[in-house]
């Protein structure tokens, strides 16, 4: 029943075929273009961060601006050297009071052990006078003349181990005593050694030419003067301008079919009419959006630039850029208008002796104006560019 409704509507409307717009279907070129914008960016770029030898918090004295433009060996940042030259004189002052407290130890120490070795030398001369005139003859001496020169022999013998034992424990603490000191000799040599570290690490300088882009901490502030930073902390970054790249951002549903290697074409704002070449690098696996709360979703697209501007290419500058997604020549490209839709399928028109018939078609790609047919029409077909069936539907 269709298909006789169909042929009726046409028969009826064949007086006006040569009132409907029509399309002669040519193979031309297609090229499907994705519109996106983002910022420049170094290829290459090496991370200015404070000294690391220093341990503890530096404070800045002095640091350049944000976007100065440095050349190899320039100053990027300095900082205080109050704390150091503090630190290096505590630990001076630290290393003459052990170097004091040693040699006073060591003057303690021999002076004790002179006086023990004389306690010994003097409680063996005892004993050996004890033992040579000892009264032990019981017809000559008396029980209380033998008694008391046993006890003289015993006292003299006492006398001269507890010496002996004596001058162990001295030398024994004498030796910790040293240590002790030498421990705190260690400490002081630590903060001098730290001090000089610090002294000698007060400037940091730029790698190599290029402009300096400040590091921004969790607060959005960057580093400036009375800042403190810890060692190792990041300050900014040096990019290497011989190599640029542009990171842009494409509208999800613009996103398909964008693949690595395609060729695009960059504009920066600041030099409007300059196009630069470069193809696609990188793209994201995700999309997600660019400003909080906002649902619309991007995908970051990475394009590296066939060639360098440093003069006019800096760090951050807004770019837009023309990422050439497809490229088909002697392609059937019809415009949308003559594409419809019926029972689910894609149909155009076709006009065949003074009448127009469906034909079912496959299409490839499109751009919001044009479709690229692959399948269903011929050079020179001649296509309906409105609906000559108002039950079919776009």
């Amino acid at each position: 029943m269709k298909r006789i409704a169909l042929a009726f509507f046409l028969a009826a409307g064949c007086h006006r075929a040569a009132d409907i717009p029509v399309y002669t279907v040519v193979p031309s070129h297609f090229a499907r273009r994705v519109t996106a914008e983002g910022n420049l960016k170094a290829k290459n770029a090496v991370t200015v961060n404070a000294p690391r030898q220093p341990d503890g918090p530096l404070k800045i004295v002095w640091i350049a601006a944000d976007g100065a433009i440095l050349k190899h060996g320039d100053l990027v940042a300095r900082f205080d050297a109050a704390d150091f030259e503090t630190l290096l004189r505590t630990g001076n002052e630290d290393l003459a009071t052990a170097a004091n407290k040693r040699q006073k130890t060591d003057v303690d120490a021999g002076t004790t052990r002179v006086n023990l070795q004389r306690d010994a030398k003097q409680a063996e001369a005892e004993l050996l006078s004890a033992r040579m005139f000892r009264f032990d003859d019981a017809e000559v001496f008396s029980r209380y003349q033998r008694i008391e020169s046993q006890v003289d022999e015993q006292l003299a013998s006492e006398k001269k181990t507890h010496a002996h034992n004596v001058l162990g424990v001295r030398e024994t603490l004498s030796a910790a005593d040293v240590a002790l000191i030498d421990i705190e000799k260690k400490k002081a040599d630590l903060k001098v050694r730290n001090a000089n570290q610090g002294l000698s690490a007060l400037e940091v300088r730029s790698p190599y030419e290029g402009i300096l882009v400040l590091q921004r901490d969790w607060r959005g502030d960057m580093p400036r003067v009375g800042s403190t930073v810890w060692n190792g902390d990041p300050i900014g970054e040096v990019p290497d301008l011989r190599e640029m790249k542009a990171e842009v951002f494409v509208l999800e549903a613009d996103a398909a079919g964008i693949a690595v290697g395609q060729k695009a074409t960059v504009a920066i704002e600041s030099q409007p009419g300059v196009a630069y070449n470069g193809k696609i690098s990188q793209i994201d696996k995700l999309a997600r959006p660019r400003v909080r709360g906002v649902p619309v979703q991007y995908f970051g697209v990475t394009v590296m630039l066939d060639r360098s501007a440093p003069a006019v290419m800096k760090p951050g500058a807004r770019v837009r850029a023309v990422l050439q997604v497809e490229d088909i020549a002697n392609a059937f490209s019809i415009p949308r208008q003559a594409l419809f839709e019926k029972n689910g399928k894609k149909i155009v028109y076709r006009k065949r002796g003074g009448k127009f018939e469906p034909v079912e078609v496959t299409m490839s790609t499109s751009t919001p104006g044009r479709v690229v047919v692959t399948k269903g029409i011929t050079k020179g077909d001649e296509l309906a560019l409105v609906n000559i069936n108002k039950d079919d539907s776009r």
